[in-house]
Order: C-alpha cells, then sequence, then structure tokens
C-alpha cells in the first residue's frame, strides 16, 4: 500500500492541497482551495477526489482498470443525476504527484456543514427541520432513480449539509449501479443499513447474492433506517438485516411514534417487492408525521405536495462540466506535469552544464560566443516581441481581474452563454414577482406544467420567460417574465 504524496503542494496551477479529510480503499479524499475561483464563490473551497490504485495491496492490470472504471463510472453516474440535493463533480483531471506517480481525480464541491451523522452526535434535530432534509434526500434520491441510477450506500454519513445546515444533498456515488443491468448484485453498504439485497451477511464466499436484479426499493430500504436514525436520534442496530418493529423507549411518548413505525415496517420488508416500489410513495406514505409537524402552522405547498421538493443551495448549476475519459495508469501519456509548481531553482556546477534540481535536467550552453551582425538583430527582435507578449498577457490579467471582481460584486452583469439556455417547469401554480422576494404584489400566474426560460438567477430565485402555460390562465396580471422561486421549479439544461 502506498498513499499519494500530495501534501503543502498545488494541484494543475490551480488546487492548493490543504489537509487530507480521509481514504477509502482505492482513493484519496483532500480539502483543497482553489485559486482560480472568484472570492464570492462558494466554490473556492473544494473536494479532490483522487484514485490511488495502490492502496491495493494484491494490484494487477485486469484489478487497476476495474478500479479505473468504476472511477470514471462515478464521474458519469454524478453528471447523469446532477442535482440541486446530490453533491456536484466540478471538474477531473489527471497528474503526478511529489515522487511521480500518476493518478486520476475527481473535483467536487465542499459542503463544510459535515454529515448529517455528526450533526445527530452534537444536537438533537428537531421534527420539522428532519422532515426537511428527508423531503430533500428523496427529492435528490427520486431523481437519481428517475434517471436510471441506484446509490446503494445510503446512509446518514453520505448525507451531507451545507455550512448554514439548510440543505442536504446525497455524497458518495462510487457503488453507484444503473438499474437495468443484468450483471449480478454484489454486497456493498454498512450492514446496519444495507438491505438483504446488499448485505454482506446476506452473501456467500463468492460475494454474490441470490436477487435477480436491482431496484429502487434498495436504496428505499436504506432511506428509512437513516430517517430511523434521523427522528429518533439512534442507529438500527437491533434491526441490523431485519425490518424494523419498533423505536427506542425514548420516542415512544411522541405522538407520530406508530405512524413512523407503520411506515418504516413496510418500507424495510425483507421481501423487496413488498416495500415502497418509490420514493415518492415512501414520501407520501409520511403524510401522517408531516401532519403531525405542520399541526398549528400555516400549510404551504411544501409540506402538502405529495411529491418531494428540492432545495436549491447557493452555486448550484444544472450544467455539468466536460465528461472525464480516464485510462489504466500503464496507459497514461507520460508527459504530464508534476502537481507542484516552485520557483525553479538553478545551480551551476564549477565547470559543466547548468542543472535544474528539480528534474535533473540539463541545460546545454553555447560554445562559442554569438557572432555579431544579423543573428544580433534577430536575437533583438525577438526579444521585443516577447517583452510585448509578456505586456499583453499582464494587461489581459489585469482586465480579467478587475471584470472578475466587478462581476462579483454585482457591477457588472454576469456573462452567459448565449447559445445554451435553461428550461425550467413548474411543478405547482405560482405567482410571478416583480422581483426576487415575496414582499411585492405578483404580476401574474404560472400554472402547473409551464415551460419557463430562465434568464438570470439570485440566490435560489430565478428571473424567467414564460414559454408556455400548462393551462388557461385569469385575463388580468398576464405578464410573462418576472422571477419565481427556485423550489418550485424542475430545471433542465437545453
Amino acid at each position: 500500500m502506498r498513499e499519494l504524496s500530495l501534501n503543502n503542494c498545488r494541484l494543475d496551477k490551480r488546487y492548493d492541497i490543504r489537509e487530507q479529510l480521509g481514504r477509502g480503499s482505492y482513493s484519496e479524499i483532500y480539502l483543497a482551495h482553489d485559486i482560480l475561483a472568484s472570492p464570492q464563490s462558494p466554490h473556492r473551497e473544494v473536494v479532490i477526489k483522487a484514485l490511488n490504485v495502490f492502496l491495493q495491496d494484491d494490484l494487477d492490470p485486469e484489478l487497476e482498470r476495474t478500479l479505473v472504471e468504476n472511477f470514471q463510472n462515478e464521474a458519469t453516474a454524478l453528471d447523469r443525476v446532477r442535482h440541486p440535493n446530490i453533491i456536484s463533480r466540478i471538474g477531473h483531471g489527471t497528474a503526478r504527484d511529489l515522487r511521480g506517480t500518476v493518478f486520476h481525480y475527481l473535483v467536487l464541491e465542499y459542503l463544510s456543514g459535515g454529515d448529517l451523522q455528526s450533526l445527530l452526535r452534537r444536537q438533537k434535530i428537531p421534527l420539522q427541520q428532519s422532515l426537511n432534509y428527508i423531503e430533500q434526500i428523496c427529492a435528490g434520491l427520486g431523481h437519481a432513480h428517475a434517471r436510471g441510477i441506484i446509490h446503494r450506500d445510503i446512509k446518514p454519513q453520505n448525507l451531507l449539509l451545507t455550512a448554514d445546515l439548510s440543505t442536504v444533498k446525497i455524497a458518495d456515488f462510487g457503488v453507484a449501479r444503473i438499474a437495468v443491468s443484468d450483471s449480478p448484485i454484489t454486497r456493498v453498504g454498512t450492514n446496519i443499513y444495507a438491505p438483504p439485497e446488499h448485505s454482506p451477511m446476506s452473501a456467500g464466499q463468492t460475494g454474490a447474492l441470490g436477487f435477480a436484479r436491482l431496484t429502487p426499493s434498495a436504496d428505499i430500504y436504506s432511506l428509512a433506517k437513516s430517517v430511523y436514525t434521523l427522528l429518533t436520534g439512534e442507529a438500527p442496530r437491533t434491526f441490523a438485516n431485519e425490518p424494523v418493529t419498533d423505536i427506542p423507549e425514548s420516542c415512544k411518548g411522541e405522538e407520530w411514534c406508530p405512524e413512523l413505525i407503520r411506515v418504516l415496517k413496510r418500507a424495510t420488508r425483507n421481501d423487496p417487492f413488498e416495500r415502497h416500489q418509490s420514493v415518492e410513495e415512501f414520501w407520501s406514505d409520511l403524510s401522517g408525521i408531516r401532519s403531525l409537524a405542520a399541526e398549528g402552522e400555516v400549510n404551504t405547498i411544501l409540506r402538502t405536495s405529495v411529491v418531494p421538493q428540492p432545495h436549491v443551495a447557493r452555486g448550484y448549476t444544472p450544467i455539468a462540466p466536460a465528461r472525464p475519459h480516464f485510462e489504466a495508469m500503464v496507459e497514461t501519456p507520460a508527459a504530464l506535469p508534476p502537481p507542484i509548481y516552485a520557483r525553479p531553482n538553478y545551480a551551476r556546477p564549477a565547470d559543466g552544464p547548468l542543472i535544474r534540481p528539480e528534474n535533473g535536467s540539463r541545460v546545454t550552453q553555447p560554445s562559442a560566443p554569438v557572432p555579431a551582425g544579423r543573428p544580433k538583430k534577430k536575437r533583438r527582435t525577438f526579444r521585443r516581441f516577447a517583452t510585448f507578449i509578456i505586456f499583453m498577457c499582464i494587461f489581459t490579467g489585469i482586465l480579467y481581474g478587475t471584470a472578475s471582481y466587478m462581476r462579483g460584486r454585482g457591477m457588472l452583469p454576469e456573462i452567459r452563454n448565449p447559445f445554451r439556455t435553461q428550461i425550467a417547469v413548474a411543478n405547482t401554480d405560482i405567482y410571478l414577482r416583480p422581483a426576487p422576494n415575496t414582499d411585492n404584489d405578483p404580476i401574474g400566474l404560472v400554472t402547473k406544467n409551464s415551460k419557463v426560460r430562465i434568464v438570470n438567477s439570485q440566490n435560489n430565485w430565478y428571473q424567467v420567460d414564460v414559454v408556455e402555460q400548462g393551462r388557461d390562465r385569469p385575463s388580468q396580471g398576464n405578464a410573462t417574465r418576472g422571477w419565481l422561486n427556485g423550489k418550485y421549479l424542475e430545471i433542465n439544461g437545453n
């Protein structure tokens, strides 16, 4: 086993590695600072997930190819299920560490609020806040299932929070699978959250399980046991590989206790076909608990909606970066730059060529002085041209930095790609506002299933042009441009 040497270095002239956050069986996780990000960007701090095949003790070419393919599949899955409540991939790359070891890496958004398990250790989460988290998880997981991706490792440790603890996102799609795959199901996950079709306790020595097909109900099982932990504050260790039939004594006095047991008992049955068959069905079955939590408060669309609604945090975009194409390390080109870029320190021996200490390469010196005349003139012309290029680069950099600063302060409008628009669909009837808040009178009505084109955004509000109404509207106040709250929109990139 050999770890990568990345501490205190700059990766690909952009990411300053700060510290190692963790390590798995095939990858290492680092916190990094993006020196090219705007000071106002929510992605100044990022996570670098580096593939390290040398963490495997019995590495062979076939295993190496499998690990690289799995790493690429994780990136593909993240792009395929891009959603406000699923962690976003920001970039990718291939580089060498300080010892020259080639590795692939993914750049992911950094969620500084930690995971739900850590939050539960610090404090008890109120029922209404827990239900808000559950709704966001259901929204993200349902979106993944709709695109044919099964997560296979839903647990509180893989549910990460933003810094303000208002948004939760599903992370770690490293073992995700396509639902229609015919390949045998393999054991993954944590015993107390894994369904029987994934649990290590249900597999033989080969690691294969006796279930013919992978379905969304596997994730619903793990989601239900995560809900148990979130609402009771305790992990369901008593019910490892068994249906949930009871809750801890500390919660039995709660009014919602019988309803929770009923829902979790169905969602954690051993037979996948006896569970809820969709995340939307599971969320709808929690309506009794949701009604108790909302008792005494003004009902809103968020609480009464049958379909779980997403929560959009600052910095989210539905547009994915360029798709990566990773190769096995033995096939990777050798001409890759090292991840650290320090100022060269050249040393000259007593007699002989210059030596670059960072790589030992030699710089050959001319054996005779440069003759006067035409060659000297060419050299002077080249020097002037190089000076001009350097001056233009500095001038362009100053202009770019000034524009970025003014755009970040709102003094300049954001530059958008005119050939790529975002189309969204309203998931309910919602008023069109003249400004990105509710402290004003509506200027129109956008009906359910209406198509709108997003032209601007501010926090969780979007300025839109109404492209097509879902149904006929009242004749008055029918503005075609205004602001909508993002939680009432299903956003797609076109």
